[in-house]
């Protein structure tokens, strides 16, 4: 059973300046939308963090209100938020498989995403993974967003160099420090 096993958390991400992020959540499944919302926000909270939330009607809309978010606003970082759980047909494959992809692909791209959409095979696990007291994947996705804008603000800061000719501390030419032979 999953809940004997243990995992390791990475303590909590920590930021000189403030983050905000989007949380994009399915509701179709609402008591379990909610208590994912619950972890995710409590989460966003504790790393001093703000957010919004965008609500869409189903897992495989996810994706494309995060690519709208990106493209639109001004948020650092994004929450996915649904569940998925498998029916009679093929369906869920397709949700599964084509909302999970889509966030990978806008992830490659540079974006900062947590992937909270749970996928299960029934309505007991759905719980499970949300319950706040138990696993709560929300809070887990809003943890590993926050992560990866750490990351991102970590090795992203702004060049000295102005246009395409870098500072000459950006590079070493031979060893030395291009323009200061002495350093």
């Amino acid at each position: 059973m999953a809940g004997a096993e243990q995992h390791y958390i990475m303590p909590r991400a920590e930021f000189d300046k403030p983050v905000k992020l989007a949380i994009v959540m399915s509701p179709y499944y609402k008591d379990i939308a909610g208590n994912m919302l619950a972890g995710a926000t409590a989460e966003i909270e504790a790393a001093g963090g703000t957010f919004e939330v965008i609500e869409v009607p189903g897992a495989l809309e996810i994706p494309t209100a995060i690519g709208i978010s990106e493209r639109l606003s001004n948020f650092d970082g994004y929450v996915a938020l649904g569940c998925v759980i498998r029916g009679e047909t093929t369906h869920y494959e397709t949700v599964c498989n084509d909302s999970s992809r889509a966030i990978q692909l806008l992830g490659l791209q540079g974006l900062c995403i947590g992937n909270g959409i749970l996928t299960v095979e029934n309505r007991k696990q759905a719980e499970v993974r949300a319950d706040p007291m138990d696993q709560n994947k929300g809070g887990g996705a809003a943890a590993a967003a926050l992560h990866l804008i750490a990351l991102t603000r970590k090795w992203g800061a702004q060049r000295k160099g102005v246009g395409f000719v870098p500072d000459a501390e950006e590079y070493k030419v031979a060893g030395e420090l291009k323009d200061n032979p002495s350093a």
